[in-house]
């Protein structure tokens, strides 16, 4: 038990000081360094936590959190400024609105969903995570990433989960340069059979990004020919939440 409470505290101090270095927890519990490294690791591989892009000299939150307690979000202000603009499209399509934030180069996760009056609708479960290639949710995301992390998820070998998945990476690279020029990204059967969506990414100040925010439905009701205006109504969207402009 003692060393669950300590992971427990660890866990509650990188959400407070994040991002932080193993020295930093080292003087705040006054732990031997290897104790508080080791308990970062595991963590980590239980996908708690996990190193900065930026600096992965430190550690920050994983979405695992999210997923497992989405009620967390209520007072985060990604989820405050995502909410109304996601029932605002909500209505405006009348199809499921999905928020998804990324783990890494790992997986996106579901952290918020808007239902649509639909009988017959998709299901995502907040907490569910998904392959970033083969999803629009994902391919939004890696289409804003550096070149070199587009290239580090190719290394580590890209799953075929339909005909349509983008496994080839040159086929995914494409597909990238494409969601770039276009400002949203499209999956239809490629991940799952009968599901479609249109994603678009939600940028911080410095065009990282954040989330995505994909309208999502079966693939009974998706329309070639509506694809531009639901691409601009989710790249509209997805700006709204940080208030940029779309192609800012």
């Amino acid at each position: 038990m003692k060393s669950v409470t300590r992971s427990l505290r660890i866990l509650e101090a990188v959400a407070q000081h994040q991002p932080v270095t193993v020295g930093e927890l080292t003087k705040l519990f006054g732990l031997p360094k290897s104790t508080v490294q080791r308990t970062l690791v595991t963590l980590a591989e239980a996908g708690w936590l996990r190193a900065n892009r930026k600096d992965t000299t430190r550690w920050e939150i994983g979405a695992r959190v999210l997923a497992v307690r989405p009620a967390a979000l209520q007072g985060s202000s990604l989820f405050a400024a995502a909410r109304e603009p996601m029932v605002r499209l909500r209505d405006t399509v009348n199809e499921t609105i999905h928020l998804s934030v990324p783990d890494a180069l790992q997986y996106m996760v579901v952290v918020d969903r808007v239902d649509c009056s639909h009988a017959v609708r998709t299901f995502h479960t907040v907490g569910d995570t998904s392959p970033l290639h083969a999803t629009a949710t994902g391919r939004a995301v890696l289409a804003q990433l550096p070149k070199q992390d587009v290239e580090e998820l190719i290394e580590q070998g890209l799953e075929r989960f339909s005909d349509t998945t983008p496994a080839d990476p040159d086929e995914l690279r494409t597909e990238l340069d494409r969601i770039r020029t276009d400002g949203y990204a499209v999956n239809r059967n490629q991940y799952r059979p009968g599901v479609c969506a249109i994603a678009a990414a939600v940028l911080d100040e410095d065009g990282c990004p954040l989330a995505t925010v994909a309208i999502s439905m079966p693939d009974s009701r998706y329309d070639e020919d509506r694809l531009p205006e639901w691409g601009r109504r989710v790249a509209d969207t997805a700006a709204e939440v940080t208030g940029r402009r779309p192609g800012a």
